[in-house]
This record gives C-alpha cells, structure tokens and sequence, in this order.
C-alpha cells in the first residue's frame, strides 16, 4: 500500500469514529499510534535510568511523584506543539522565526543543538561502562579496550544513520530491536519490584504510595535516613547534609529535565510531518502521547526508583568502611569506580574540617591516609553511603530476579540498548536542525553533517570524564534543564496566536484551561532552569540569560499584534 493510500485510509477510520465514544476511539487510536513511542523509546534511555536509579539511591520512596509530574506536563506541552504543528501544517522552526520571534527561534534551535551534543556525553560514557563494567571486563578493560567500545559504539550509531540516508528497511529493524531490548530490562526492574515485594525488609507499599503524593516542601530537604545518619557524625552533620542536599538537588533536575528535553520538542513536530499527518490527526497525537509516552515511562521509571530505594537508600558496603582507606584496600572489597568516589569524599570532608571549600584548596599532607583513617566510623558510614554507583554497582539492583551473573548481563544488555538507541535518535534530530536552520530535505548531505556532530563530541567522554560513568547523566541533564524553558515559552505563545491558528485557535473555558496547564509547565521548567543557572554558574549566567531575554524584546514581530 502507498503512502498517500494509508493516509486516506487512516483519515477514513478517525472520521468513522469522530462521533463515537472513548473506547471506539481508542481502539482505532491504538492501531495508528507511533510518534508517541518514539518518544517514549528516547526518554526511556540512560538519562531517564540514571536519573530514576539515583533519585531512589539519594531520596528513596519520598520522590516517587517527580518524574511522573514531570512527564504528565512535558506530554501537556508535547500535545500543544502537536496541536499547533497538526493545524498549521508548517515546520516549526520557520514558524516561530517567521510568526512569533526571530531570536525564540533561533535560541530554540541552537539550544536543541546543544543540548544533543551535550546529552550525547553520557550516552558514550553509558554504553561503554555496559561493556566495560557488565558485559566483558576482560575484553574491555583497560585504555585499549575503552577506545574498542567507543569505537564499535560509534560505528554502530554510524551505520545506522547511513542506512537511514539511504532509506532502507534498516532503521526500522534496528528501533525493532531496541523496543526488545530496552523492554527486557524494562521488565526485569518490574520482575525485581515483585521479587523485593515478598523479602522481609524489603519494599514498603505504604511509603511508596504515599510517595505519589507531591510534597513540594520536601524538596530542599534531606530524607530522614540520611540526616540521621549526617547527625551521628556530629558536629560534621551540616557538611554532610549540604553535600546531601547539593547532590539531590541536580538527581532531582535530572529526573525532570530527562522526562521531557528540549530536543524531544524538535524532534516530535518533524516526525508528525513526515508521516504526513494533519488536522485530522490532532486527537490522536494527544492519544497517542498519552499511551505511548506518559504509561511506559510512568511504569519503567517508577520500578527503577522503587528498587533502587529498596536496596540503596541509606545502605552502604560494610567491607569499604572497614577497610584501610586507601584506593587499592577499598577497591579490593568494592567495584567500579566506588574507591575513588569514596576516598574523594572522605578528603572533602577532611577539607571541610580544615576551612577549605574545595579539595584542591587544601594543602594535603603526606599523612592523608592516617587522617582518614582517623575519621569516625559515623563518617566513613556516611561516605559509604554517598558513594557514586556505577554501572555494576547499579546491575545489583536486578540480582535478587535473576542472580549476579545474568544481572550482569541482563543490565549491560539494556543500558547498552538504551545507550546506542539514544545516540542514534540525537544525531538524527541533530541533522533534523540542520536540515531545518538550511532549508534543506531531511534527508540528504546537509542532514547527514547533521548527524556527525553529537557523534565527534559523545566518543570524546569516555576518556575525559574520571568519575562514574553513570554520573555524568547528571551534570548534562542539569545544563539540559537550563534549556527547556525556551521551547516551553514558544509554544505557550504559539497557542495564543490567532494570526498563526486562525480558527484553531482555543477559545472560551478550553483555553483557560490549556493556559493554565501550559502556565504551570512553563514556570516549573523555569524554577528549574534558574535553580540551575545559580547553582552553576551564580549571577553571571542570570546575566546571559537576561541579555536573551533583551534581545527576543528588541527583534520582536513589529505588525500589530494577533494574539488575543
């Protein structure tokens, strides 16, 4: 069947059900959805892992209600790009230069830019710790066998985007067993949330439901097992706590900034185009958000927390707290990267006792080992506890399923999946801006230059990031989270745009409604994005801020204005 032959087909069968109830509507819905699950395949990828993992480890049942509130109004947003792209059948980014704001448009597109790029970061660093740390240390130990993994990692994004160019069949059999793959593991975290939920001592329902239920208040705070544990150290308990409540405040914008990023906003209206929908469509892309996007992740993140709660929260590695405190005792009785994180966080402590604010400006004696080991067991309890988990630290979580060996296998498997799977999808989105910013097909050289750029910059990571791999999730998704208001801000002033809609335009009760919905995204996506412009980067990067704000005011649509 052709193209245009499945699109007249597919718009008989949403006109068949136009008038007819939910479950008529959702049974044709079902068939027809798509870009949903795509959207769902790239945030269910490392950052989402990452981000669910360490929120269970630093706060344990207590956010179970972050990433969830995250995506319910990432896919409120998502819905109103859907709506106004379905309606105006015009590729957004010469939209909102042409209609809205030159300087929206241009700062949307280069923030997704950059966003790739800097996403692409941990997805090298994720899929290399898969190999290096669950799958084949032997293989892949070592600086050669790091540039081997980074190497077949960016050959096998690399193929993958040429077959696409190409438009052969196989960048479909490659999403195919992706789905597969990141299903396993996936399935493997809910198959261990029904395992923990019969041991004693191990999931606690009550605490996991009351989890659900927003608690704003909490959020600046430190979780009652971790400052007990901060408070038996005396008078280092404020260090600790500060250092808990640094730490949870970046897992935090993690967990929302991976819910829905700045590039999924780019990516989703081409999509649409490109499988040639239009008006007609609109109930179903919102449909199809909803299923494909908002239930897997609700699903897949929340087992990831709730198991990383059960066996993390608050417990440490008896062996690293007894052992001598230097990095081959404590490696010999932990794995991956847990000596260094742990050792680093002992000498921050020592740094703070001596009025440093940092490590480095502390001028270490050659006695350090003695210092730290003179530390109070409640000290080094603490640190254990806050130990940096890596890849094969993190597979544990799936042990009591599957036993240590295929735990291992299992999670190298899907974060590897996860991994490659969100390369592939940035560069393509990369060359989707491109292809964009030039006026040119999507597909062809101009995309194809596209792609290469997140790919240049990701293969770099691995050698230059020394902490765990897992980690750098984290500080990537905090600068993503400094983005995401622009788009969020585009959009909220597109929907209100009667020049741009025309009669598509909300009116009455059903736009005060969108308003407000949309209102309350763009202002915790902007919460957001200044708690993490000032705990980065201070004043100065409010200043930069201020001058984009400047500038979108000076080179704004001078006709009269058509939003009403």
């Amino acid at each position: 069947m052709s193209e245009s032959s499945r699109l007249d087909r597919d718009r008989a069968a949403l006109e068949a059900v136009a008038d007819k109830g939910p479950a008529a509507k959702a049974g044709t819905y079902l068939r027809m959805s798509g870009p949903g699950w795509l959207q769902s395949a790239i945030t269910l990828g490392g950052g989402s892992l990452a981000g669910g993992l360490y929120l269970g480890v630093l706060s344990g049942y207590g956010m179970m209600w972050l990433q969830p509130l995250a995506m319910l109004l990432g896919v409120a947003m998502l819905s109103a790009i859907a709506y106004v792209t379905l309606s105006t059948g015009r590729r957004p980014f010469r939209l909102v230069v042409e209609e809205v704001n030159p300087v929206l448009g241009w700062a949307w597109a280069i923030a997704t830019l950059m966003a790739n790029v800097v996403w692409c970061l941990p997805q090298f660093s994720l899929g290399t710790a898969a190999l290096q740390q669950n799958l084949a240390p032997g293989l892949f130990g070592g600086p050669t066998g790091k540039a081997v993994a980074v190497t077949l990692l960016g050959v096998a994004a690399l193929l993958t985007i040429i077959s696409y160019e190409r438009g052969g069949g196989g960048m479909k059999v490659f999403e195919s067993i992706l789905k597969v793959l990141v299903g396993v593991i996936v399935l493997c975290f809910i198959g261990v949330v029904v395992k923990l939920t019969g041991v004693v001592g191990g999931i606690d329902w009550s605490e996991v439901f009351r989890g659900f239920i927003p608690n704003f208040a909490s959020l600046g705070g430190v979780p009652t097992a971790l400052q007990e544990a901060a408070d038996a150290t005396g008078d280092a308990g404020s260090f600790w706590a500060g250092l808990v409540k640094s730490e949870r405040q970046d897992v935090m914008l993690t967990a929302v900034a991976t819910a829905v990023g700045i590039n999924m906003t780019f990516l989703l209206p081409n999509s649409l185009l490109d499988r040639g929908w239009d008006k007609k469509f609109r109930g179903l892309a919102t449909f199809d958000l909803a299923i494909g996007l908002f239930v897997p992740f609700l699903i897949a993140t929340s087992c990831v927390v709730i198991a990383a709660a059960a066996q993390f929260h608050g417990k440490y590695n008896e062996g690293v707290v007894t052992a001598e405190p230097t990095a081959a005792a404590v490696s010999a009785v932990s794995t991956g990267k847990a000596a260094g994180s742990y050792l680093g966080l002992l000498d921050r402590r020592l740094a703070w006792e001596h009025g440093a604010e940092t490590v480095a400006e502390w001028n270490k004696s050659d006695e350090i080992v003695a210092q730290r080991a003179a530390l109070s067991p409640s000290d080094r309890k603490m640190a254990a506890i806050l130990v940096q988990r890596d890849a094969d630290d993190l597979a544990d979580a799936l042990t009591p399923l599957t036993g240590k060996a295929v735990a291992q296998l299992v999670f190298g498997v899907g974060v590897l999946a996860m991994a490659l799977s969100t390369i592939v999808v940035l560069m393509l989105i990369n060359g989707y801006v491109f292809a964009e910013i030039f006026g040119a097909p999507h597909r062809g050289a101009v995309h194809f230059v596209g792609t290469l750029i997140p790919l240049a910059f990701g293969a770099v990571a691995p050698f230059v990031w020394t902490k765990a791999m897992f980690w750098l999730a984290v500080p990537t998704s905090v600068f993503g989270m400094v983005l995401l208001p622009i788009a969020y801000v585009t959009f909220l002033m597109l929907m209100n745009n009667r020049r741009v809609l025309g009669d598509a335009t909300p009116t009455g009760g059903k736009r005060v409604a969108i308003n407000t919905i949309l209102g309350v995204a763009v202002t915790l996506a902007t919460i957001g994005a200044c708690t993490s412009i000032y705990s980065k980067t201070g004043w100065a990067g409010f200043a930069v801020a201020g001058a984009l704000i400047a500038l979108a005011l000076v080179f704004r649509r001078r006709e009269t204005p058509a939003v009403v």
